[in-house]
Parts: structure tokens; C-alpha cells; sequence
């Protein structure tokens, strides 16, 4: 097989796939929905199970319909043969996969899965089989072929059930009014959750951390906290423990490049006085966005009562894993 002919038949996979994903689409009707029913209004778990390759397919699925709002796991059904069968209630939804419908590990526990009396849906290509007859809903696919030469290896059938299942958990997502913010409270870990969830305040510096002076000492004692803190700059309050102005490294480094004796001067001269400021629920990548298109490396946090919260830096909201 030349370099021509391995392509031609790659793209002839692809073909052959995308003409069984056609064909479920245009499928699809009421089963569908009655299935996406029987998952949004499930009261307790819904299970995914399947031997062999559809089995790896249902862990996915399982996955995708967990971070989507829809309380989910996959079952291994030679393991629920060993007891795991116990994880399985009445509660629950139990979504078997088989597309011949006569896989011995799925079929040899159905008869369980209908004592315990949870709702069983099967997805197929084989109306007649064991699978569909046990099934209180079962969705059979349409007649597609399988991309392998043989026809034998699961290809068009688990690439066919893999975008069922995802039409099943998006589009219950948007039945549930699945939010951004119920999508990042799911991925702590990831990237976009971390911009869905972490606020300023959460990784703000504050206390002994930040870099604070009263608005009435000297321009020695700001470049002594400065330093100090190492925050780039330094807030000051007044009497109240409001904002009152801030002082930066750049502004620091501004004055020593024009040859200003920086020890004559008083903080009240060279401070700024209305600088840009956040708050401590303010979504640390909005936070983000205002640093760098003011080319700031950090600003005060202020709360209601304009009172100094903490300092947010450029750094620090980096570190945490937030970018845009």
C-alpha cells in the first residue's frame, strides 16, 4: 500500500463514520427524548455500563455527564457480576450499552439490575435482542457499517455512541440552566474553572503580607514597606483605614532617573491619589484584565467601605493558574 492509497483509506474511514453519525442524527425522535427525560428527572445516579470497547465509551460518557451537571458513574459489568452490582438502587437510571445486545457480561446482569428495580435504558443496533427485550426504553440505532476492513471491530458504532451519549448530557445541561459557574465549581483544577471560580479575595495579600502605611509618613518609611513586602507598591490609608493613594516601584524608579532626591520629598507629593482599585469578589481574571491594560503589576483591594482589604498582583493571579 503506497503513500496515496494509506490516505484514500483513512479518508474512507472517516466517510464511513460520518455517514453512521448522518444516520443516528437523522434518527433520532421521541426515544431520544424519553431517555433525556428519564436522566434529568433521575433522583438518584445515572450508571453507565458496557463490555469491551462500548465500555470505555460509557466510563467517558459517565465523565462528561458528571461535569455537566448530571450525577454519574461508570459500572464495570464483569465487576458487577463481583458485587459492584451494590452501588447500583432503585433511585437510579442504568444506561447498558451493547451493540449487538447480547454482550454475556451486560446480559448476565440484567436480570439483577431489574430486582434492585432501577430503570433500565439500552442503547443497541439490534432491536431483537436479549438487551432490547430487557429494557423499560432502548434506543437501536440505525443499519451503518463499521469502518474496519472486517466489519468486526467496533468503529462507527462506539463513535456513533459516544455523540449519543454527548447529546444526551449537553442537552440536559441546558435543561438543568447549567451555568458557567456550576461548570468551573466541577473543575477546580482546570484552567477555566479556576477563571470561573477564584475571586480576588482568595488570593489577595492581606495582614502582615501587604504592603500598608499611613498617608503621613515619610517617603522613607513608603520605600522601607516596599521593599519590605516586595508587592512592587505600597497603599496608603488614612486615619479610617480607607484608601487615600498609592505608590509603585515605577513611580519610585521615575523620580531616582530624573536625579530627584527622593529623601526631601513627602509621600502626600508624589503619591497618586485616585488610583485604580479592585474588590475582594471581583473574578480574579477581571482583576487580571485591568493589570494589563493599564500595564499595572499589582493595585490596592478596597471593600465597601473603601476601607484597604489587601493588594491583588500580577504574580499572584499567574501563580494560580489564571490566564487569559
Amino acid at each position: 500500500m503506497n503513500d496515496t492509497e494509506k490516505l484514500a483509506d483513512a479518508r474512507r474511514v472517516f466517510d464511513v463514520e460520518i455517514e453512521a453519525l448522518r444516520r443516528t442524527r437523522d434518527a433520532l425522535d421521541e426515544t431520544f427524548v424519553r431517555i433525556l427525560d428519564l436522566v434529568t428527572g433521575c433522583k438518584g445516579r445515572v450508571i453507565l455500563t458496557g463490555m469491551g470497547k462500548p465500555g470505555h465509551i460509557a466510563a467517558k460518557l459517565a465523565a462528561t455527564l458528571a461535569s455537566l451537571g448530571t450525577p454519574s458513574f461508570h459500572l464495570h459489568p464483569a465487576e458487577a457480576l463481583h458485587g459492584d452490582l451494590g452501588m447500583v438502587s432503585p433511585q437510579d437510571v442504568v444506561i447498558a450499552i451493547s451493540y449487538s445486545g447480547e454482550s454475556e457480561e451486560i446480559t448476565r446482569i440484567l436480570p439483577n439490575i431489574r430486582m434492585i428495580g432501577a430503570t433500565l435504558v439500552g442503547i443497541t443496533g439490534n432491536p431483537d435482542s436479549t438487551l432490547a427485550r430487557a429494557c423499560d426504553v432502548v434506543q437501536v440505532f440505525p443499519k451503518f457499517d463499521e469502518a474496519c476492513h472486517l466489519g468486526l471491530a467496533p468503529t462507527s458504532s462506539t463513535t456513533a455512541t459516544l455523540v449519543y451519549g454527548d447529546a444526551l448530557a449537553v442537552v440536559a445541561s441546558g435543561v438543568y440552566g447549567f451555568t458557567k459557574e456550576n461548570f468551573g465549581m466541577y473543575h477546580p483544577a482546570g484552567a477555566l474553572g479556576k477563571k470561573l471560580i477564584c475571586r480576588v479575595g482568595d488570593i489577595m495579600f492581606t495582614g502582615a503580607a501587604n504592603a500598608v502605611i499611613g498617608a503621613d509618613v515619610t517617603f522613607k518609611d513608603a520605600i522601607v514597606e516596599m521593599s519590605q513586602k516586595s508587592l512592587g507598591i505600597v497603599t496608603m490609608v488614612d486615619g479610617e483605614g480607607r484608601l487615600a493613594g498609592v505608590l509603585t516601584d515605577g513611580d519610585l524608579r521615575r523620580l531616582l532617573e530624573k536625579g530627584v532626591d527622593v529623601y526631601s520629598l513627602q509621600i502626600r507629593d508624589v503619591m497618586t491619589t485616585r488610583p485604580t482599585y479592585t474588590t475582594p469578589d471581583t473574578m480574579a481574571v477581571n482583576a487580571l484584565q485591568v493589570l494589563k491594560a493599564h500595564r499595572f503589576g499589582a493595585m490596592p483591594v478596597v471593600d465597601g467601605d473603601n476601607k484597604v482589604a489587601g493588594t491583588i498582583t500580577l504574580q499572584a493571579i499567574l501563580a494560580a493558574g489564571i490566564i487569559l
